[in-house]
């Protein structure tokens, strides 16, 4: 046999090792991604509502500024709103009563 035949012949063996992964396991990761994700959304909201106020302050016609004000507001509701959302959701799904 040549080289080749003889490394045809060996049985894989497993690249990955450890334990298997659990529901809770999944639970964290998807709570800690909504988590980073909803702070995120709020942080950039904050920043769109602030840069709005400066353009109203520094603008001669507020109504565009007006619109970014409240396109800030809106969006923060919404996040504040998937995150309780979120958060009955896992609730439902975790009871156990």
């Amino acid at each position: 046999m040549n080289r080749l035949q003889k490394l045809a012949i060996v049985a894989p063996t497993p690249i990955v090792g450890g334990s298997a992964i659990t529901l809770p396991v999944i639970q964290n990761i998807l709570t800690s991604v909504a988590q980073f994700l909803i702070v995120a959304s709020m942080v950039i909201a904050v920043i769109v509502i602030v840069y709005g106020g400066i353009r109203w302050m520094m603008a001669s016609d507020p109504a565009e500024a007006k619109k970014i004000v409240w396109n800030g507001i809106v969006g923060a509701a919404i996040v504040l709103a998937v995150g309780i959302i979120l958060q009955t959701i896992g609730y439902v799904i975790t009871y156990r009563g």
